[in-house]
């Protein structure tokens, strides 16, 4: 419900601990869980999301066998998907933001499902392009819709951890995908690994549409979970244009933060499949345990991240202090990786690897948060989008290195040597852009 007069001028100002309620301090027995169902929600979309994604990577070996690509095609269908999906965050995002989540959502889900299975008819470079597009296109939504529902569905303090849970969606995906696709490719052809993942998504939509709603109209929630809810929750404000929210200092470290570690998890998703074929000499069959122990790490490193910078918020830390020291935690454990591809020992490797993706999701869930405890509700998926849109950016140019550098070196020296350096880099241009995270101050006119 919009204010009966519209201000000249609006801070959104995070409430600290201390300046809650004694009943928003209190125990939360009683209260609820209604607001994990949703979250459980956005992680099982989030697991479908990834499937989606990783498809291709886990058959990369096999395409490139049947259809005769290089690095360079292999690297341009992930540039189209890079390309869509930087596209697609701004916009979709955007919509998003107009069309509601429970809307917004699941049209997202609908036109990615669609396009993953259309990879099943794809029967050359330019077809396959096509569909890459199409699936980055419409995968777009999951983050600025996700972001935006744990916006409405939780108080500040517990938003962290609810990211870090759905956010852990990226790697139960990401474990699924190579134990699923290479036994549905051996028994049934490649085509059917495309056709089954892409299916998943009516099923899901199915439960979305039937247990979304917003909080305030929502019949299953109690009242006292939604007091809950809205006990630190800043006041509603009208749409907010692109235009005041691109000026402001806490918009471009977002988005820097973004820019700069995306392309790692894409490096990760894309090319780790085939870095433990091509290094460690594993074949198609055997590549899904050591990815499950990579993403299993990843999905303790994503809800321990969250949870790291949440529970210092319960214990009085500023939101300031304890996001920031949960991704300097984060991106100092990534450093390591840079040794990875020299490791051979195959397990040395993986574990590494895993420790990296597991500070990634932490780094991630705590960067998302901050959209959602600087930027007021209605503007959280529109952030998220920009910002969707440079780790997009960065992801495409992150393709294209790693391609020409496997065609021209055959070596992954130098991407796992970016991959080491961009979480301490990241980190400190965002503490130069904002080093005291205020929540921003938007204007708008009466006129």
């Amino acid at each position: 419900m919009q204010p009966s007069a519209r201000p000249t001028a609006l801070a959104v100002a995070s409430t600290t601990p201390e300046s809650m309620p004694d009943t928003a301090k209190g125990t939360r027995a009683g209260v609820g869980h209604f607001r994990w169902i949703i979250c459980t929600l956005l992680l099982f979309g989030v697991t479908k999301n990834y499937m989606d994604r990783q498809v291709l990577g886990v058959l990369k070996t096999t395409l490139q066998h049947n259809f005769g690509w290089n690095e360079i095609d292999y690297s341009n269908l992930v540039f189209a998907f890079e390309a869509a999906y930087a596209f697609g965050m701004v916009v979709v995002g955007r919509l998003v933001d107009r069309l509601g989540t429970r809307l917004g959502y699941a049209l997202s889900m609908i036109f990615w499902s669609v396009a993953s299975m259309g990879h099943a008819v794809a029967g050359s470079l330019v077809s396959f392009i096509v569909a890459r597009s199409a699936l980055g296109l419409g995968e777009s939504g999951v983050f600025p819709a996700s972001i935006k529902t744990v916006a409405e569905w939780f108080p500040q303090k517990e938003r962290a951890l609810a990211t870090g849970i759905f956010n852990a969606g990226s790697n139960v995906g990401a474990v699924l995908t190579p134990l699923i696709v290479p036994w549905i490719t051996i028994h049934y052809g490649w085509r059917m690994a495309f056709v089954f993942t892409g299916a998943l998504g009516f099923i899901w939509l199915v439960f979305w549409l039937l247990l979304y709603r917003k909080p305030e109209v929502h019949p299953r929630l109690s009242k006292a979970e939604l007091e809950y809810i809205s006990s630190d929750r800043p006041p509603s404000v009208p749409k907010i244009p692109w235009a005041r929210l691109i000026p402001h200092r806490q918009t471009w470290a977002f988005v820097t933060g973004k820019f700069m570690t995306d392309p790692i998890w894409w490096f990760l998703l894309f090319w780790i499949p085939d870095f433990l074929q091509r290094t460690h000499g594993l074949k198609l069959m055997q590549i899904g345990v050591p990815i499950m122990v990579i993403y299993v790490l990843a999905d303790v490193g994503s809800v321990a991240g969250g949870w790291l910078s949440s529970s210092m918020i319960h214990r009085g830390r500023s939101v300031n202090v304890s996001r920031k020291f949960a991704m300097l935690v984060c991106a100092l454990s990534v450093v390591p990786v840079v040794f990875a591809y020299r490791m051979g020992s195959l397990w040395g490797a993986v574990l590494t690897i895993g420790v990296a993706a597991a500070a990634h999701q932490g780094f991630s869930a705590n960067l998302f948060t901050l959209a959602s405890d600087i930027f007021p509700g209605e503007a959280v998926a529109s952030v998220v989008g920009v910002g969707g849109l440079a780790g997009a950016v960065g992801g495409m140019l992150m393709a294209k290195v790693v391609g020409y550098v496997l065609q021209w070196t055959g070596s992954y020296m130098i991407p796992f040597l970016i991959a080491g350096s961009a979480y301490l880099l990241a980190l400190a241009v965002m503490q130069l852009l904002a080093p005291r995270l205020d929540p921003v101050k938007i204007q708008w006119s009466t006129k």
